[in-house]
């Protein structure tokens, strides 16, 4: 038999009909919680840029610097204050600051919702059976489609860029909490219960601790995430950096298109090795009271 004769004999599953009934279900009966989250959302974002935009620029590059340079040495101060001083230049200082604050807001949601659910996953092979194909889907799910039901519920604006975000970037947290959990060697978990340690202490005091460079990795992969998606949310008028690139493209206008991609990339290596350094900064201090 073909494989045209086998299609045309088996019917068709509406799938996206079933989501779009979901969507509108949701819409109908509980549009004041979609209200509560885009009022909460919105606000943070506006109170972080606002935060964000109200030094002078160069200002809040001496500070982004010697952030750096404490966290990670002498080359990344340098590459800030050179980077971020040229974002300044470029005359990009606000849609860069609109974008960190939008990464950043997302990134937190995040963290909040990711290292609990990677816990609870660890803690649970019920748990970790069930969210792990729902992080299958999220993660190979193509990014524009969250943008979808996000337009709906949250109509346009930052609102929608977050959320979408938010979706597009927890995966890696949830995994990453999971198998660093996991991964605690089960002789300090069974020499922490022979004292009759309780295992909520158990948790905070063994497990979370030895597991932190890898819930950090977690937490630095989600960020680059919520980074990679700041184009993507421009085109749900989330504005920032994502609107620039994406006015270039419109206009076919290189500069704008290559200014704007720069200035991510400046925001890109400055978050990821920042957090990549608060990692390696928790993975030695997990040595020194190992060895103490």
């Amino acid at each position: 038999m073909r494989s045209g004769d086998l299609a045309a004999e088996l019917p068709r599953v509406p799938v996206g009909d079933w989501f779009d009934g979901l969507v509108t279900w949701l819409t109908d009966n509980v549009s004041w919680l979609f209200d509560a989250i885009g009022a909460a959302v919105e606000g943070a974002v506006e109170g972080l840029t606002a935060a964000l935009t109200a030094p002078p620029a160069l200002v809040l590059t001496a500070v982004f610097a010697l952030l750096a340079l404490f966290l990670s040495g002498w080359r990344l101060g340098l590459f800030t204050l050179v980077g971020f001083g040229l974002i300044e230049s470029m005359e990009l200082w606000e849609p860069a600051m609109d974008s960190l604050a939008l990464v950043l807001v997302a990134a937190l949601v995040s963290v909040v919702i990711s290292i609990p659910l990677g816990i609870a996953a660890a803690r649970n092979d019920v748990v970790s059976r069930v969210v792990r194909p729902a992080l299958d889907l999220m993660q190979t799910m193509p990014a524009f489609v969250y943008l979808i039901p996000a337009i709906f519920f949250f109509s346009i604006g930052v609102v929608p860029g977050v959320v979408a975000t938010v979706i597009f970037a927890l995966p890696p947290g949830v995994r990453l909490t999971e198998l660093g959990i996991r991964g605690v060697d089960a002789e300090m978990v069974e020499a922490g219960e022979a004292f009759g340690t309780p295992p909520g202490r158990i948790l905070t005091r063994i497990q979370i601790p030895l597991a932190m460079p890898s819930i950090m990795a977690g937490i630095n992969q989600l960020i680059m995430l919520s980074l990679s998606m700041v184009v993507i949310a421009g085109m749900v008028g989330a504005g920032g950096l994502g609107n620039e690139v994406l006015e270039g493209i419109q206009r076919v206008d290189i500069a704008q298109g290559f200014e704007g991609g720069l200035a991510v990339v400046v925001l890109a290596i400055f978050l990821d090795r920042v957090t990549g350094a608060l990692g390696d900064r928790t993975a030695v201090s997990r040595a020194m009271a190992q060895m103490t």
